[in-house]
C-alpha cells in the first residue's frame, strides 16, 4: 500500500543519482506536446480522455499510478475528478512539467526505474501506462511490473497489428514529412498482450480501439470537424475493430 510519506515526496530528481534510462524522455517534452497541439490534437486527447474516464469509472476514488506519464494525459483526464495521481518518470518531468502540476494537490511525482517500480504489490487501485508499450523492449516484463503493483486493474494503450499499422514501415516516410517529429514504433497483437496479463492474474480485458484512420492523416487535414466526422463514418461501416491505438483494461481475478 502506498502511503502519504510515499507521495510526499513529489520528487522530480533522486538525490542526484539518474534513474536508469527507459523511452519515456521523449514523450515529457515540450516538443512531443506539440504532436497534440491543435485541432487534431484536442481531438485526439479528447478521445483518450474519454475512454480513459470510462475504464477507470469503477474506481471512483481509486488511487492511480501513471507510469511514464511525463506527458500529463493520464493527470489531465483523471485529475478533475479528484482522483489522486502518483506519476512515474524514468529521467524526472523537468521543471516545465513539475511547475505546470506541483500546486495541484492529489498529484504527486517518483522519479524511478519503470523497470522495477519503487512500490509494494498492490499498491495503487488502477495502473495506467499511456504511449510507452509502442517503445519498451522488454514489454512482457513491463506488463508484469505494472501488474504487480495494481491492485484491481491495469490500463495499457498499445498499437495494433491489425490496424492501418500494418503498413506503417512502407508510409514512415510520410508521416515523419507530415508529423516533422515522429518514431519508429512497436506493434501488438492484441492477443499477446491480454495472454500476458492473464498470466500476471489479470482477466475481462475491455478494449477501445482509438482511430481507424492513420493519426498522420488526421494531423495533415488539421481540422477537429473533419476528424470526428471520418471517424464517425469509419464507426457506421463497421471498421472500428480495427481503430489503433487500442486502450485496453484487464482486471485482476478475484
Amino acid at each position: 500500500m502506498v502511503t502519504k510519506s510515499d507521495l510526499d515526496e513529489r520528487e522530480v530528481s533522486q538525490n542526484g543519482s539518474p534513474a536508469k534510462e527507459f523511452g519515456d524522455e521523449a514523450a515529457a517534452t515540450d516538443d512531443y506536446a506539440k504532436r497534440f497541439s491543435g485541432p487534431a490534437g484536442a481531438y485526439f486527447l479528447q478521445v483518450q480522455a474519454d475512454y480513459l474516464k470510462e475504464l477507470c469509472a469503477p474506481w471512483p476514488d481509486g488511487t492511480v499510478l501513471d507510469v511514464g506519464g511525463g506527458h500529463g494525459q493520464v493527470a489531465e483526464a483523471l485529475l478533475p475528478s479528484g482522483r489522486q495521481v502518483t506519476v512515474a518518470s524514468s529521467l524526472g518531468l523537468g521543471e516545465t512539467q513539475a511547475a505546470r502540476f506541483g500546486s495541484v494537490g492529489n498529484m504527486f511525482f517518483k522519479t524511478c526505474d519503470l523497470g522495477a517500480l519503487p512500490f509494494d504489490d498492490r499498491s495503487f487501485d488502477v495502473v495506467v501506462s499511456i504511449r510507452m508499450l509502442a517503445h519498451v523492449d522488454d514489454w512482457p516484463g513491463y506488463l508484469a511490473e505494472l501488474a504487480r503493483v495494481a491492485r484491481h486493474a491495469v490500463i495499457v494503450d498499445f498499437a495494433e497489428k491489425r490496424s492501418v499499422n500494418a503498413i506503417s514501415g512502407s508510409l514512415f516516410g510520410l508521416k515523419k514529412a507530415i508529423e516533422k517529429n515522429t518514431r519508429s514504433f512497436h506493434m501488438h497483437r492484441r492477443a499477446e498482450i491480454t495472454e500476458t496479463l492473464a498470466k500476471c492474474g489479470f482477466e475481462d480485458p475491455t478494449a477501445c480501439p482509438q482511430f481507424v484512420l492513420p493519426m498522420a492523416l488526421h494531423r495533415g487535414v488539421g481540422k477537429g470537424s473533419w476528424s470526428r466526422a471520418a471517424e464517425s463514418g469509419m464507426g457506421a461501416l463497421g471498421l472500428k475493430r480495427f481503430g489503433s491505438p487500442v486502450l485496453l483494461r484487464m482486471t485482476r481475478s478475484a
